[in-house]
């Protein structure tokens, strides 16, 4: 009976173990950094989100912050428009896409994206 018991006790702290290990994958990959590079399809400065739409056509709206960098533009994003050509590096959490860096490529391609 003492083999069965130990036995027991293996198994429910390996299934311990994995599904920890689990979780922790799935919380690393929301804290890791993406890129996406597009034409900003539309930008709303009240709510701080931008839509990028990608050349597969993919639309990504993210979010920025005070705390998102900017290169290329002025005033902490208030100089990127619609048509500009951007890369952003952003973190997803809770499917929510937040910016922690936009780089204004200087291309305006201004109504091709519509």
């Amino acid at each position: 009976m003492k083999i069965h018991s130990h036995w027991r006790v293996i198994l429910a702290c390996l299934i311990a173990f994995v599904t920890m290990a689990a979780w922790q994958n799935g919380l690393a990959q929301d804290d890791m950094a993406h890129m996406v590079s597009g034409v900003v399809k539309h930008i709303d400065h009240g709510t701080k989100t931008m839509v990028v739409k990608t050349a597969d056509g993919t639309e990504n709206t993210i979010k920025y912050t005070g705390k998102t960098s900017w290169e290329g533009t002025k005033d902490a994003g208030m100089g990127i428009k619609e048509g500009s050509q951007v890369s952003v590096k952003y973190t997803e959490k809770g499917g929510e896409k937040t910016a922690t860096g936009v780089k204004d490529l200087g291309k305006d391609i201004g109504n091709a994206v519509k």
